[in-house]
């Protein structure tokens, strides 16, 4: 936030009344009905939260109090939770940013309101730090889910109003909010059930990592607008008719796929935007009781059936078995008029609700709640084991298995006696051993598979029954590992496996900080993971393992600290001033034909790099720079594929890079091209490289079946510009369906 301003009498009474607005409008859609005592708390938290941001104010120039009123009213109106959540959420901000003190609140709001606000600072302390994804820190983020699930909700929810006020950041800080909003709280959002939120997420996320792509998907999408509407009016129609017919009370509504779901879907499939035909979603939402729900949603989804023809791979029955979040719905892809596919998500007003409002729609935070243990609950309970458990020290490895538990589809399998798990989708028979009880993991030889015998490997599928064999003398082995993908298997396989090199470790943890001291190295989780890259290790326990072992001995350590000083250095020099006056403009390209060479920071200074193999960027891409443990400056395109994971986790390594003008250096780039086979294909395509565009050919590898080629071409080009060309002049030739650039050999 910026420092106070001074404001007129004029404007100042404009905005009491404009912040008394804004908290009408707050309370007016409220999904719980609140009592007079929930009104009062609300009311308390509101003038509370005034008196304490008075005089601070927003990037946007705006009071500050804009922002905690839109956050209670996502609260409110899109996750729907109660009073004690509305209020936590208008004071989030309270203890970080002003003078009052947990102790305070704790006074005027009681020990649950003031436990909330605690863990939501200590998010945003976390958010601050110059390693925005910790292990640890994000290990204690994430632990709050077992402590008060409302913590999480609302931190969604803060984040979610950041991410639809972000235009008023600088560039880099785009990038890297969205970069961690897309790593962390997308995904959680999707795992509370927030489907509509972690759509929106992925959407903004997009805006402001792959800006070409989205406006250019959006742009389209507006285009076609008025013709989709007019389609799905008259697809409801014909389905509204029929279900009035058998005296059914519903309401039918139509949407478009979410921008970020049709991006995936041309990058993974290949195909442009006109190709990509299920752009149609709608949803009928019935009336019932919860006796008839199961039938009248089968009722529906036969007469939606004789009116279209089905697609028997796109069929999800998650009202039998509803996932674990709760959801219930009945989702099948139908061939609707003019063969376009459209997707018919069949489900109750409470199921919606469910859709809708996520965990807090069921879940017991409605202020009254019940005792039974809901499958949230499990989840809940899930995670907190999870990492308790979990080990690994490296924060990468770490989020992508918290992310696969949060992302994976689930597929249900039976015990011999009939009763149900669920796993996620590419479990093993050993994944299934260990969510039954540890002891039968660790023990397991092997399964029947519907009375098969296959190895701890075997990759299950929905439906099946499994019974383990195990044995005494049977223990964990260390390619256990590659056979299991829940993150309790790993970290039950890993404990086992670790106990005894553990106690080793923490004899050597006590040696390199005795040796670190000598050499005039701080010891701590910076260190740790610098000396992880150096020596090549997965985790801080392999470094104090391999310590004590004397396999890195005091030689090691000395040309470790050497480096380090000068690793450090390189970071520190960057670290204030990389950003700290970053204008659109230095991010802006004029003439791509004329830049060849790269400058770091804002001193625009020449130091040695090397390009990112992963996504080889020429000059007119946008790109930033790495520093790297032990191979320098690396720099990346904005858009490469491991953008994401960098700016999100350490962006303190971060620096600006920007494409000048001064020699005449050639850059490889890698085309990828398909289309339809036939005689002097090869030689049209050396022509237009080679001799049209006077461009050097690198390597060339067409392969062709049953008549339609693929094809990778290496070419040298000076700029951003000549790739451009040749790949237009390439789609001219006759029978070349699609040509695009690629980072994949």
């Amino acid at each position: 936030m910026n420092t106070p301003q001074i404001i007129t009498d004029e404007q100042l009474e404009r905005e009491t009344l404009e912040i008394a607005r804004r908290y009408k409008e707050m309370l007016k859609n409220t999904y719980v009905t609140l009592s007079d005592e929930d009104k009062k708390l609300i009311r308390k938290a509101f003038d509370l939260a005034v008196e304490a941001h008075k005089d601070q104010r927003r990037k946007t120039g705006e009071p500050y109090i804009y922002h905690p009123i839109a956050v209670a009213k996502i609260v409110a109106d899109e996750i729907g939770l109660g009073a004690t959540s509305i209020a936590s959420a208008l004071m989030h901000d309270v203890v970080e940013d002003t003078d009052y003190t947990i102790e305070d609140l704790e006074k005027l709001f009681g020990t649950k309101i003031a436990k909330i606000i605690d863990g939501l600072t200590k998010i945003s302390v976390l958010n601050r730090q110059d390693i925005s994804i910790q292990s640890e820190n994000y290990k204690k983020l994430l632990l709050t889910l077992s402590e008060d699930v409302r913590v999480i909700l609302i931190k969604i929810a803060d984040r979610l109003h950041n991410m639809r006020t972000l235009d008023s950041m600088r560039e880099d800080k785009q990038l890297k909010i969205a970069s961690e909003t897309i790593f962390i709280y997308a995904p959680l959002a999707h795992r509370m059930g927030l489907y509509n939120i972690k759509s929106e997420l992925e959407d903004l996320s997009l805006k402001y990592t792959k800006p070409d792509a989205y406006f250019n998907i959006e742009h389209k999408l507006t285009e076609t607008k008025t013709e989709r509407e007019t389609y799905i009016n008259n697809f409801c129609k014909i389905i509204s008719e029929k279900l009035k017919a058998e005296g059914l009370e519903f309401e039918i509504k139509g949407r478009s796929k979410s921008i970020n779901s049709i991006y995936k879907k041309i990058v993974n499939q290949g195909i442009p935007f006109e190709e990509v035909f299920d752009l149609f979603a709608i949803r009928v939402i019935y009336r019932s009781d919860k006796k008839n729900e199961k039938f009248l949603a089968w009722k529906i989804y036969s007469m939606i059936t004789d009116l279209f023809i089905p697609n028997p791979k796109r069929m999800r029955d998650w009202i039998s078995q509803p996932k674990t979040t709760g959801y219930e719905s009945l989702h099948v892809t139908v061939m609707g008029p003019q063969a376009r596919w459209v997707e018919v998500q069949i489900r109750s007003e409470r199921m919606d609700e469910v859709a809708e409002m996520g965990i807090a729609a069921h879940y017991k935070y409605k202020e009254n709640i019940s005792d039974d243990e809901t499958k949230v609950d499990e989840w809940i309970h899930q995670v907190r084991e999870m990492l308790e458990q979990e080990d690994t020290k490296d924060a990468i490895e770490f989020m992508d298995n918290f992310k696969f538990n949060l992302y994976s589809k689930e597929i249900y399998v039976f015990t011999p006696k009939g009763d149900l798990h669920s796993l996620p989708k590419g479990a093993s028979s050993l994944d299934f051993a260990y969510s039954i009880h540890s002891n039968v993991g660790d023990h397991c030889l092997g399964a029947k598979v519907n009375g098969k015998l296959f190895p701890l490997s075997h990759k299950l599928q929905s439906g099946d029954q499994v019974e383990i064999i195990t044995s005494t003398q049977q223990k964990p082995k260390l390619e256990w590992l590659e056979y299991v993908v829940t993150s309790k298997a790993r970290s039950k396989i890993k404990a086992s496996l670790n106990s005894d090199k553990r106690k080793i470790a923490d004899e050597g943890k006590e040696i390199i900080q005795r040796k670190l001291r000598h050499l005039k190295v701080d010891f701590n989780e910076n260190t740790v993971n610098q000396m992880q890259q150096y020596f090549k290790l997965s985790s801080s326990q392999d470094i104090f393992y391999n310590v004590a072992m004397g396999v890195i001995n005091n030689n090691d350590l000395r040309k470790f600290a050497e480096r380090n000083s000068g690793f450090t250095g390189l970071i520190n020099r960057f670290r204030k001033s990389t950003f700290s006056s970053a204008k659109k403009e230095d991010f802006t390209v004029v003439d791509k034909s004329k830049l060849d060479s790269l400058v770091f920071g804002n001193d625009e200074e020449r130091l040695d790099y090397e390009l990112a193999t992963c996504c080889n960027p020429i000059p007119g891409d946008k790109v930033f720079g790495f520093i790297t443990v032990s191979k320098g400056i690396k720099v990346h395109k904005v858009d490469c594929p491991n953008s994401i994971s960098l700016q999100a986790n350490y962006a303190y390594r971060i620096i600006k890079a920007k494409w000048i003008d001064s020699t005449q250096r050639e850059f490889k780039a890698l085309i990828e091209m398909q289309g339809l086979d036939r005689a002097g294909m090869l030689s049209d395509i050396t022509l237009i490289i080679s001799k049209n565009n006077s461009l050097n050919i690198h390597s060339i590898n067409l392969s062709e079946d049953a008549g339609i080629f693929d094809g990778k071409i290496t070419v040298s080009v000076k700029n951003k510009s000549e790739l451009d060309k040749v790949i237009l002049d390439l789609k001219e030739i006759d029978g070349v369906q699609s040509v695009k650039r690629t980072y994949k050999n």
